[in-house]
């Protein structure tokens, strides 16, 4: 047998894995968020210690900071490390154009059989679980209001702008006191802004707690939320409110922007959805 003839060569190859990989998809941050990135390895770790695990970035903008590969390129790295099953999971809130992306990607990738799990709020009931989680942190209608900031996006035609929309409904009719506002899309963050001080609110509330629905509370967040220019919590103090914050968390010794990765239910709720995928790739 020749050691570069058909059988040689085949008897070369690697031997394929039997578990799937799991990939975790995240935009991804290039400041201290990062943080909440190594919190969700370390809880993947602990709950699938079998399993390899992989991570691809979603963001160009961040990936040319950074140099993190690319779902594509990751996608390559477990391929050819004998996986011929893999999870992507994305650590997304909402089914965005993002989200859409990895769907064309995963589902056209040749050499791999890939489930793509569910975001943190794909179906109504997990919205439903998550506000569950977060109104904990609302004030009171007695303290003053809550408004929830979202991501977004800018495309007019995306699907998700009716996810956005119902949302936004669904605040009003549940809650007395929260409002959802957008950095980018709908529901128009001006628009909002301009309804606060149109109904005088600042006259019946004082306080403004801006709760960033977004996994990793970064730039949006130090910037578009609550940045000393031209930000939600400058016009807000413009208005008359007295106190414009975001919720905090200290871990180790720094204090950060609370972000959905902080709470240890949304964590869970991700491990959940990967759960899930892992039973449905068995069947492929």
């Amino acid at each position: 047998m020749h050691q570069y003839g058909y059988i040689g060569r085949k008897m070369r190859q690697p031997k394929l894995k039997k578990k799937p990989a799991i990939v975790i998809a995240a935009f991804g941050s290039s400041r201290r968020g990062k943080v909440a990135l190594e919190l969700f390895q370390n809880a993947l770790e602990k709950k699938f210690p079998k399993h390899k695990i992989f991570w691809a970035y979603t963001s160009e903008i961040i990936r040319k900071k950074t140099s993190d590969p690319s779902i594509q390129e990751t996608l390559a790295r477990v391929e050819a490390a004998g996986y011929r099953r893999a999870i992507v999971q994305p650590l997304h809130i909402f089914p965005g154009t993002e989200y859409q992306q990895l769907r064309e990607t995963c589902s056209f990738f040749p050499g791999l059989r890939i489930i793509l799990g569910e975001t943190l709020c794909h179906r109504w009931s997990f919205i439903l679980e998550v506000l569950e989680i977060i109104e904990k942190e609302f004030l009171s209608p007695q303290e003053g209001i809550n408004l929830l900031a979202l991501h977004g996006t800018p495309l007019a035609a995306d699907p998700v702008n009716l996810i956005y929309l119902g949302l936004a409904r669904l605040l009003r009719d549940r809650y007395p006191n929260v409002l959802a506002a957008s950095v980018e899309g709908i529901p128009h963050q001006k628009g909002v802004l301009h309804k606060i001080q149109r109904k005088k609110l600042a006259e019946k509330y004082k306080q403004v707690k801006i709760i960033p629905m977004m996994y990793l509370a970064g730039i949006h967040v130090e910037e578009d939320l609550i940045g000393d220019e031209d930000s939600w919590r400058t016009i807000l103090e413009k208005q008359g409110f007295s106190s414009v914050h975001c919720p905090t968390v200290t871990y180790g010794k720094n204090t950060y922007n609370k972000g959905l990765a902080f709470y240890p239910e949304c964590v869970d709720f991700f491990l959940q959805r990967i759960e899930r995928a892992l039973k449905l790739i068995a069947h492929y």
